[in-house]
């Protein structure tokens, strides 16, 4: 009886030393984090004074690559553009990739911030403002923090760090990146992760998104012809504005009455560019658009309809076949964003089981991500992308209280609340790459 009830002691102390463990490494990531909490929002406020646009990283990406030096990694800069990517190896086990995006939008910065970005650039050789503000700043940050605290912790895990700045994700980036050879110029990960700012989600809390989560994006541009002419003689031409107009109109329908109300699909028009002076009918009219749905069918047949309506409303103006308008799909197109299930299900457990009420399930969205990429190669690659709170409740309760919409992204007034979105989005990727790493190396002992 002794010996067994020594026995139930020892086994009591041994899971007992467990929990302890794991609670304590919890706890000694949020103290890490604290402890260079300062440094991460000067590093912040840097970056958000310095924004720089897709194709344009020079100084982000530099910046990337010292900090992961410093930290110890292999760096390798000039990965599809301005792409870094820095391997930490430490003993046997899995290789985690950790994805940030570098790139600003040319937008001037009215959010009225003591660190807000007056920077300006040269886009289609035209001057604009720069800024972030679809939160690239925030995910480089929360990135090189994750980075410094497993690299303090790394007696708590056994793996390979593979830490991606990616450019131009605006822009579809990820596509050079994986072009330029990524995974064969470095070991395939078994795992992805990202974060995306939410700019409705509370900061403090991290939204998961199992399944379907991203919109697929088709981008397309239009050139409508016509036959050029007189202001005065319209009878004498035919005009591609006024063409232009019954396409933009007519393709609204596509949503509204060809495609099933269940199945999400959004069709907008971004752009319009066309004439050069007020009384000349011009010869052609330039459009550019996005379609946003959920499925490959989906989008196939928004696509197959606009070329339809735009042949029909050509014919209809008396256009020859040969002036139809010309329809091109441009390197900009992204697949669905799909998070695997169980991966998410796994990190989500993990969070909710130390940050409980603050891990939260998120429905999906029709906005874009280029960070599926990884997860539509041949290799597979288990990703999932977690939404990361950005706005401080007092905001929240102000707008809701004037009955107003949160800035959005992309918006020229939105400003995450830094401090503790940072800190949040460290914790809780550090946590989940630790015990990630810890799940896949009791796999391989079993």
């Amino acid at each position: 009886m002794k010996t067994k009830g020594l026995f139930y002691i020892i086994i009591f102390l041994v899971l007992q030393n467990g929990f302890s463990q794991e609670r304590d490494v919890f706890k000694l990531i949020e103290k890490v984090v604290e402890k260079e909490q300062q440094l991460n929002l000067k590093l912040y406020k840097h970056l958000h004074q310095n924004p720089e646009l897709s194709f344009q990283e020079k100084e982000t990406s530099k910046r990337m690559a010292l900090e992961l030096k410093t930290l110890g990694f292999d760096v390798t800069e000039g990965i599809g553009g301005y792409g870094v990517v820095g391997v930490f190896k430490n003993g046997s086990g899995p290789t985690i990739m950790l994805r940030t995006d570098l790139d600003a939008l040319p937008l001037k910065e009215k959010t009225g911030l003591s660190y807000a970005s007056t920077e300006k650039a040269m886009l289609e050789k035209k001057e604009v403002s720069v800024m972030h503000a679809c939160g690239h700043d925030i995910h480089m940050v929360s990135f090189i923090g994750t980075a410094k605290t497993l690299i303090k912790l790394k007696a708590y895990w056994s793996g390979t760090l593979f830490m991606l700045a990616q450019p131009a994700e605006e822009r579809g980036g990820a596509k050079l990146v994986l072009n330029d050879g990524l995974f064969e110029k470095f070991s395939t990960p078994d795992y992805a992760l990202a974060y995306h700012v939410s700019p409705t989600i509370q900061a403090g809390k991290i939204g998961y998104t199992s399944g379907p989560a991203w919109a697929k994006v088709n981008t397309l541009e239009i050139t409508v012809r016509g036959l050029g002419g007189h202001g005065a003689k319209p009878h004498k031409a035919i005009d591609p504005i006024v063409l232009s107009s019954r396409i933009i109109l007519a393709i609204q329908t596509i949503t509204s009455r060809e495609i099933s109300a269940i199945e999400p699909a959004v069709i907008t028009v971004g752009a319009i560019h066309g004439g050069s002076k007020h009384n000349i009918i011009p010869e052609e009219v330039h459009l550019m658009l996005t379609l946003r749905s959920c499925s490959e069918d989906v989008a196939l047949h928004m696509i197959n309809s606009i070329q339809r309506i735009c042949n029909g409303v050509a014919e209809s103006a008396g256009l020859p076949e040969d002036k139809y308008p010309i329809i091109i799909e441009v390197d900009e197109s992204l697949p669905p964003g799909i998070n695997d299930p169980e991966l998410t299900a796994r990190v989500a457990d993990l969070l909710k089981s130390k940050m409980d009420d603050n891990i939260i399930k998120e429905a999906p969205v029709m906005s874009s991500e280029d960070f599926y990429r990884f997860g539509n190669t041949p290799e597979h690659i288990p990703l999932t992308m977690l939404r990361l709170g950005s706005v401080s409740a007092n905001k929240i309760l102000n707008f809701k209280a004037k009955e107003e919409p949160l800035p959005s992204l992309h918006s020229s007034f939105y400003a995450p609340d830094p401090e503790l979105t940072i800190k949040t989005g460290i914790v809780g990727m550090s946590f989940s790459i630790i015990k990630l790493m810890e799940d896949f190396n009791n796999k391989l002992k079993k």
